[in-house]
């Protein structure tokens, strides 16, 4: 059984804040991407063999496991570390996001999410647009937000999870018709230049992938993609610039993946049979 110490954090366990690239981001990704597939728990040594495999020094890493531990991400159970069950629902959902690509087209509905939180939450209604932001909506107007329709389950487990159901009353139309034509109404909406700026640096980060092992290539391809298909709603391209990058990063992203996905993981399974029988050896020699 898990530490005493170690039981489920009731907080939101998503790391919205983890920069691409640093020690925590590369090791949510490896978390994430590959503890499932091991039955939910992993050797301490094998995950800092894993880390350094993804280019994390052995002291950066133990050090990142420590601060996942305290977010409620890892539990310690007999030694070893194991996915928190709190934390499945927000990994299932990044994989849906992260493996599904969506997109929008002329003529499919909208969501509109209009809430009004009482000046006592602010709290809340700063956790609620934050959210709503991360998940690739559109602010039209500060209690007025809104994205396409495949995105409406997403909204409502965002107010079940921050316990703002009944402050929010949710819309679909097939026709939104503001003051402005839509595909200027849009670039309201929506940050399409920072938005721009994000598919521009990942696919500035694709040319130097390859120079590294497939677990490695693959592990930095998901940790740099990942943010993405977050804030990335997938719009319909007939309301994007005609030089939109998006396609782009979508088609090489799937190109890629498809790739390392399977070498990548066939590593991460040699790795951690291979530390686990050092381990069991270690062992036996010393009841021997």
């Amino acid at each position: 059984m898990p530490d005493s110490h170690d039981a489920p954090v009731p907080a939101v366990l998503d790391d919205l804040d983890a920069r691409p690239g640093s020690t925590t981001s590369l090791l949510r990704t490896i978390i994430g991407l590959y503890l499932r597939p091991l039955g939910g728990r992993i050797s301490a040594p094998a995950l800092v063999r894993l880390a350094g495999d993804a280019g994390i020094p052995a002291p950066r890493a133990r050090t990142g496991i420590t601060r996942l531990k305290q977010k409620g991400l890892l539990l310690t159970d007999a030694g070893d570390y194991a996915l928190n069950p709190a934390a499945l629902p927000m990994l299932e959902r990044g994989d849906r996001r992260i493996f599904e690509i969506r997109q929008m087209s002329a003529g499919d509905p909208w969501c509109l999410v209009s809430f009004t939180v009482p000046e006592s939450r602010r709290d809340l209604r700063h956790q609620l647009r934050r959210r709503l932001q991360w998940i690739g909506c559109g602010a039209v107007a500060p209690g007025l937000w809104t994205c396409p329709d495949h995105l409406a389950a997403e909204v409502e487990q965002i107010l079940e999870e921050l316990d703002a159901r009944a402050f929010a009353t949710l819309f679909r139309t097939q026709d939104p018709r503001p003051g402005t034509p839509l595909t200027e109404a849009v670039t309201k909406w929506w940050d399409l230049d920072a938005l721009r700026a994000e598919h521009e640096r990942f696919q500035s980060t694709l040319d130097s992938l390859d120079s590294g092992t497939a677990f490695h290539s693959y592990v930095h391809l998901i940790d740099s993609w990942r943010v993405l298909p977050y804030i990335d709603p997938g719009l319909p391209s007939s309301l994007l610039p005609a030089d939109w990058p998006g396609m782009r990063s979508f088609a090489l992203f799937e190109k890629l993946s498809s790739r390392w996905a399977g070498p990548a993981l066939s590593h991460v399974r040699a790795v951690t049979s291979s530390v686990q029988g050092a381990m069991f050896t270690r062992e036996s020699a010393k009841t021997g």
